[in-house]
């Protein structure tokens, strides 16, 4: 005999719904765990002080400043002190020993402030809270201010004061909601007798925060920018001597390729010069031009990387050759027409320089002139090139401007100085740059030679 299931009456209800209520769960479950994440992140920033142990203002440049903060600490904790204690112990009608105990509690540590305001703060504040319950319970006429007395409510601000400059914002705001809730908590308690007391330190803590952490935050924004400005400089020299390393390098480029183009067309032309060569001879000469050509392709690929953006915008690698001092008579009359007086002296004895000497010695006169034109225009100028068996002097002399004359720029690039000072440097050379005592520029520079000069015919200086 089979059975059915029995059928629901008519008037009998379900379950209810349990989408409503599964909802309403997961709402309350997440507002705890946000209210524990919150109350864990108050825990960790009031535990976690900044640079503990450095004194405030301990970066300062002037020492007056630096002994401020110790000055103010010991000012305000002498006078607070006896104060704390007599209107705790009159005003209030507090015992004396735990009028003693409080006031030394609520103010010494302030001079803990100068250094650690974090630790000074739980201090403090457990002892201003201790201070408040008990006047709580101190049987005084309702005159007295409650829950915080004047000379209190002065010392948690200096307090706020010292914090402010040294702890961090989320600190600082944690702080300020602690001591809100404090005054909550002491209103709530005795709201019969609160005066407002409550409602001042909590506005004038949470400005005093403000005004000190806003403070700290434009100093620490004005060391941060000194520090990129540092950054930047230092960058922005990097820059100049490799862009200037590059330029020597793509100039030297054409000493060497003229080198080793020679090289290859006396070795290709060895065989049909020397008569009579034996084939491994001519062999040798053979890979002697291969290798020379293939040398010579490399540093044609090492001039495209060294080339620079400047150079691949005006349409490619400079076509000219690479002047000498020969063309330092040129360069001298186009200054000169510049408006810049010039004086030079090339000496007779000059004779065949290496190329690489030849060229660096015309840069530095070139970059010396450049530089007079710009920040002394007017100014007469004695220019020498002096050589001996050993090295070349180049010497580059200007005067104070004739009349007083504004520079035609008040900031120059550091190119100028830098590349004389490359050059120099890979010659293995010496230079001496520095301002004159009657306001004019000296630039000397010995350029040694490999080998000593070869004479050729004497031409006037």
């Amino acid at each position: 005999m089979s059975t059915s299931p029995p059928s629901p009456s008519p008037g009998a209800s379900g379950p209810a719904p349990a989408g409503p209520r599964t909802a309403r769960a997961d709402r309350r479950a997440r507002a705890e765990r946000a209210a524990r994440q919150a109350l864990r992140t108050l825990a960790v920033d009031l535990g976690t002080p900044t640079r503990p142990g450095e004194p405030l203002l301990g970066t300062a440049a002037r020492p007056w400043l630096r002994w401020l903060p110790y000055a103010v600490a010991c000012v305000f904790t002498a006078a607070l002190l006896p104060v704390t204690v007599v209107v705790l112990s009159n005003n209030y009608g507090v015992n004396g020993g735990i009028s003693g105990a409080l006031g030394v509690a609520q103010t010494v540590p302030l001079l803990l402030a100068v250094t650690r305001p974090l630790q000074a703060w739980w201090v403090i504040f457990a002892a201003d809270v201790a201070g408040a319950l008990v006047l709580s319970v101190a049987s005084t006429l309702p005159g007295p201010p409650y829950p915080w007395p004047p000379q209190t409510i002065i010392g948690y601000l200096l307090l706020m004061a010292a914090l402010g400059l040294r702890e961090r914002r989320r600190t600082l705001v944690a702080v300020w909601l602690a001591t809100g809730a404090a005054c909550l908590l002491f209103t709530a308690l005795r709201p019969a007798r609160s005066d407002g007391t409550w409602l001042l330190m909590f506005v004038l803590s949470g400005a005093v925060l403000l005004v000190a952490g806003a403070l700290r935050e434009r100093g620490e924004a004005r060391r941060e920018l000194a520090a990129q400005a540092t950054i930047s400089e230092a960058e922005r020299a990097r820059r100049t001597l490799l862009e200037e390393r590059t330029r020597i390098a793509r100039e030297l480029h054409d000493v060497v390729a003229h080198h080793m183009s020679v090289i290859t067309v006396q070795a290709d032309s060895a065989p049909y010069r020397l008569q009579g060569l034996p084939a491994e001879a001519a062999e040798e000469f053979g890979t002697i031009a291969a290798t020379a050509r293939e040398s010579l392709a490399e540093m044609r690929r090492l001039l495209g990387v060294l080339r620079s953006e400047e150079s691949e915008r005006q349409g490619g690698p400079e076509k000219a050759p690479q002047p000498g001092l020969d063309q330092l008579t040129r360069l001298v009359e186009g200054t000169v027409r510049a408006g810049v007086p010039v004086e030079l002296t090339l000496s007779r004895a000059l004779g065949e320089l290496p190329p690489a000497v030849d060229l660096s010695a015309y840069r530095i006169v070139q970059e010396a002139l450049a530089n007079v034109v710009r920040h002394a225009p007017g100014a007469p100028t004695r220019v020498s090139v002096t050589p001996d068996r050993t090295g070349l002097t180049v010497l580059v002399v200007n005067g104070p401007p004739p009349r007083p004359a504004a520079p035609l720029e008040t900031t120059g690039t550091g190119h100028g100085l830098v590349g004389m000072r490359e050059r120099v440097r890979l010659l293995g050379g010496t230079l001496d740059t520095g301002p004159l005592a009657d306001g004019g520029y000296r630039v000397a520079a010995r350029l040694p030679l490999t080998e000593p000069l070869t004479e050729k015919d004497p031409t006037p200086a």
